[in-house]
């Protein structure tokens, strides 16, 4: 679903919730405003010495399996947080509702957290068709949009949507850096592109192309929801694609190889950082075999991918040492994953801009902190975030690594870029470490 059709559902969204204040005749919060749409240093949200913030995220539905971890891990890392003083001398509540990657429930429950909840502030809002459902909304009630779960080209808009931030590296980004590694690696393969219909998969194929244009062979599109792949598939193993790379979600990974083992198709197989979890996509294979697959992370030997953030695969890095350390003392269930890291970082990186806004932090001093401070927080991030007031754009590049025996193996350095003919260039960066009590200071 493109971003152009969701759009008008969070309009009207919007305008029943603003129907629905003004016959209440009561301002929501305690913030300077009095209204939860915010307005001039508008502290709705905060109470106290607590600052409320949402999230919709897929607890339940297609998505459902890896990224409902990601919401366990940012809120471990707030209690840690909460329970070591806070920032500023605030703790933070943090309440994820299930969108269930469905953009009208999305905009269901965002319309709740803003204006019934009353939240400060969205984080880590998850998926590319969803989060294009409430993007408008969140920007008219003037909400800070902070670190979309999502790689989307989208999100780097100040102009027209000055409270929303990105957060991993955008797809084109990783498209660029991907198709280079592919064109100066396999300069003879043929490439067919397999891809979530909607900016996900459209922003992905854009950068590779770039490099790869004259290489691909087929180009197939699946539709979130619609588990049948089996004609994609086809349709690449007819073009004689011997190298597929793909902008897909995890179970969609599972799904395409679970139909290339029907037809006994072999290619090489890239997948984006977003559906490459060897753990989770092993699971789903298992789940979705029925259990004909016993050993599903076994099916991913020799697959390429791309890495932006530490991993579990690497438990002596400080940074996994942190969060495995936040894990045991506030997880809530299961071991560490890498879908909970990833909502640990974010929750990191909002720590550090909550610090550096200073003891009176308002909606509108949190945004303008990320935009002065941004491109110089620290954090596990492998790259540097790209953030100014010209652009909220998220973490700047990314390494390209293969699964091999169990193991991840780095194939290149870290690289960074930005859209459309930008160079690609190794980050000559060392890595960031973390504070000794791991919360970040002004």
């Amino acid at each position: 679903m493109s971003m152009s059709r969701t759009r008008p559902l969070a309009k009207v969204v919007a305008a029943l919730g603003a129907a629905t204040l003004l016959l209440s005749a009561c301002g929501g919060g305690d913030g300077d405003s009095g209204s939860a749409g915010g307005g001039a240093g508008s502290t709705t949200g905060i109470e106290g010495d607590t600052i409320k913030l949402g999230s919709h995220t897929p607890l339940t539905g297609v998505a459902a399996p890896g990224y409902s971890e990601i919401s366990l891990g940012t809120k471990a890392y707030f209690d840690y947080v909460n329970a070591n003083g806070g920032i500023n001398g605030k703790k933070i509540e943090f309440t994820a509702r299930d969108s269930a990657y469905n953009p009208a429930q999305a905009s269901q429950v965002v319309n709740q957290l803003v204006l019934q909840d009353e939240v400060f502030g969205m984080i880590q809002g998850l998926g590319t068709p969803v989060h294009g459902a409430v993007v408008d909304f969140l920007n008219e009630e003037e909400v800070p949009d902070l670190f979309v779960s999502s790689g989307a080209l989208a999100w780097d808009n100040p102009s027209e949507h000055p409270f929303t931030f990105g957060w991993q590296p955008n797809y084109e980004v990783e498209g660029k850096i991907v198709g280079k590694f592919i064109k100066e690696n396999f300069p003879e393969a043929k490439v067919g592109l397999f891809l979530q219909g909607d900016d996900f998969g459209r922003d992905g194929a854009k950068g590779a192309k770039q490099f790869l244009a004259d290489q691909v062979v087929a180009e197939v599109t699946y539709v979130p929801g619609n588990t049948v792949v089996g004609p994609q598939i086809d349709k690449l193993k007819a073009s004689g694609a011997d190298f597929v790379l793909g902008f897909n979600v995890p179970s969609y990974t599972a799904l395409s190889q679970l139909a290339a083992l029907k037809v006994n198709y072999k290619p090489k197989w890239f997948y984006s950082n977003v559906g490459s979890d060897a753990t989770l996509v092993g699971g789903l294979l298992a789940n979705f075999s029925k259990g004909a697959v016993k050993n599903g992370a076994g099916l991913l030997e020799g697959v390429y991918t791309t890495k932006y953030l530490p991993t579990v695969e690497d438990p002596a890095n400080p940074w996994t040492k942190l969060f495995q350390k936040v894990w045991d003392a506030h997880g809530s269930s299961g071991e560490l994953s890498n879908f909970k890291i990833y909502g640990m970082a974010g929750a990191y990186t909002f720590a550090e801009a909550l610090a550096k806004a200073g003891d009176n932090v308002t909606r509108e001093s949190l945004v303008e902190s990320i935009e002065n401070n941004g491109a110089t927080f620290g954090g596990p991030q492998l790259a540097p975030f790209d953030y100014s007031k010209d652009s909220h754009r998220g973490i700047s590049g990314l390494s390209v690594v293969q699964y091999t025996s169990g193991q991840v193996k780095e194939l290149t350095k870290v690289q960074t870029t930005d859209g459309g003919d930008a160079p690609i260039e190794d980050y000559a960066g060392e890595p960031n470490t973390p504070d000794e009590d791991g919360i970040p200071n002004a």
